[in-house]
C-alpha cells in the first residue's frame, strides 16, 4: 500500500509542479489569470530567494517534497534543478546546471514582468 502511495504521489508532482511551471510562464496570457498568476510567481520567487536563504538560493519546496517520493521510490543522483531533472526525463539529455538555472531565471523573470505588466494594465 505504501507504494501504491508514493507512486500515486509521484505522478501527482510530475502533473502539479510541470504544470504550475507552465502557469507561472503563460498564466499571464488569459485575463481571468492573471491576478493568480501573479500570485503564484510572487509565492515561486519567495520561495526561491527567501526560503533560499535558509535552503539555498533557487530552494523549491515541491522540488524538495517530489525528490523525497523519488528518493523513496529508489531514484539517485537527482540534479539539483527540476527543470533540469524533466529535460532529463524527456530526453535523456542532462543540461549543464548554469545554462539551466540561468534559463530558468531569465524566463521566469520575464514571465514575472509580463505578469506585473498586464496585471497593471487590465486595472485600467
Amino acid at each position: 500500500m505504501k507504494d501504491l502511495f508514493l507512486h500515486l504521489a509521484n505522478y501527482f508532482f510530475y502533473i502539479f509542479h510541470t504544470a504550475l511551471i507552465l502557469f507561472n510562464l503563460f498564466g499571464w496570457l488569459h485575463p481571468k489569470t492573471r491576478r493568480l498568476n501573479l500570485i503564484t510567481l510572487s509565492i515561486t520567487f519567495g520561495s526561491w530567494f527567501l526560503l533560499g536563504i535558509w535552503f539555498g538560493w533557487g530552494y523549491c519546496f515541491l522540488t524538495d517534497w517530489h525528490y523525497e517520493i523519488l528518493e523513496k521510490l529508489g531514484e539517485r543522483d537527482l540534479p539539483s534543478s527540476y527543470i533540469a531533472f524533466l529535460v532529463q526525463k524527456v530526453t535523456g539529455w542532462l543540461p549543464e546546471n548554469g545554462l539551466i538555472n540561468s534559463l530558468t531565471i531569465a524566463l521566469a523573470l520575464l514571465a514575472l514582468c509580463c505578469s506585473l505588466w498586464s496585471n497593471w494594465i487590465s486595472r485600467k
